[in-house]
């Protein structure tokens, strides 16, 4: 969906969790060179309780922090869909800090599901 919005996007992940037919950097820092935001998602969902802990030792390197964010555009901001582990894939300083557009982010998804809502059931 990037390239039809007119946005590039750079997956990046370790090799054993990338996505079939999707370009992927393994390198974190190299992945966010560049960018204007850097979105991330929970490392362990509902159902994956069992490959939890592995899966926190393979996404280590991945964590939003101060230091990835640094390695972006000037000015990069942190995204997240939300709900978020601070300490997982984010940490608490750039998830409630200055550098993210995640609360936004989560307002404007609200008006945009009220809006489907409405939409089917008129």
């Amino acid at each position: 969906m990037g390239p039809i919005a007119g946005v590039h996007v750079t997956v990046s992940s370790p090799p054993e969790f990338a996505l079939a037919g999707v370009p992927n950097v393994a390198d974190p820092r190299e992945a966010v060179a560049g960018a204007d935001a850097v979105y991330t998602d929970v490392w362990v969902s509902m159902g994956d309780e069992g490959t939890a802990d592995a899966r926190r030792a393979a996404l280590g390197p991945y964590r939003i922090d101060d230091a990835l964010l640094d390695a972006a555009a000037d000015g990069a901001i942190a995204l997240h869909c939300l709900p978020a582990h601070p300490g997982e894939e984010i940490t608490e300083d750039v998830l409630y800090g200055d550098r993210q557009r995640i609360w936004d982010q989560a307002e404007n998804r609200r008006h945009a599901q009220k809006a489907m809502l409405e939409w089917l059931l008129a």
